[in-house]
């Protein structure tokens, strides 16, 4: 499975999961795989790393301990603190990156500068975009998709579609990119 690459905050991710009730570690890194399906799964290990740094900084309290017949878990609970941060950051405007830059991108200028194909290059990249836009709308309207899945198929379309609206651009001023760089190579 592919992975969609989501820049996001641990810390608030998992203050918002706390504000639905108290949860064990374990239970916090189950419900963010459930709620962000498209993201890179949370590693155990940085679920309680996070945790403990969230009952450090006063965001998050430990509300006990249970063996349910196994190893002890802690239990956490948000703090008002916390409650008021995940909020805080939920209605944050996130700014607009100041320059926007990919690996395609990459790949297309160092073919340019190194005489490579870079037209092949976007050829062979848009049928790879097709192709995941083609499983992402398979994935997001079969029957029993989950919202936040539908969020997410949706979320990466726009930008794979945004990467193939670039690369026509891109196609289209090849031969005078490709130019500009030889005139420039000259002087």
């Amino acid at each position: 499975m592919q992975y969609i690459l989501i820049s996001m905050s641990t810390r608030h991710i998992l203050l918002g999961l706390l504000a639905k009730g108290p949860s064990h570690g374990y239970d916090l890194k189950r419900r963010h795989d459930e709620h962000f399906p498209q993201a890179r799964p949370l590693a155990y290990g940085q679920v309680y790393t996070t945790l403990q740094r969230l009952v450090r900084d006063g965001l998050a309290e430990v509300a006990g301990t249970d063996a349910d017949g196994g190893p002890e878990r802690t239990l956490y609970r948000l703090t008002e603190d916390g409650a008021r941060e995940a909020t805080d950051w939920a209605g944050q405007v996130t700014p607009p990156a100041p320059y926007v830059t990919n690996e395609i991108f990459a790949k297309v200028v160092v073919a340019i500068l190194t005489d490579g194909d870079p037209a092949s290059h976007l050829l062979a990249q848009r049928a790879a975009h097709m192709e995941r836009m083609r499983e992402l709308t398979t994935l997001k309207t079969a029957p029993g998709t989950e919202l936040a899945t539908v969020l997410a198929a949706d979320y990466a379309l726009n930008h794979l579609d945004a990467d193939l609206r670039w690369m026509t651009t891109t196609q289209a001023r090849l031969t005078t990119l490709t130019a500009v760089t030889v005139e420039a190579d000259r002087a």
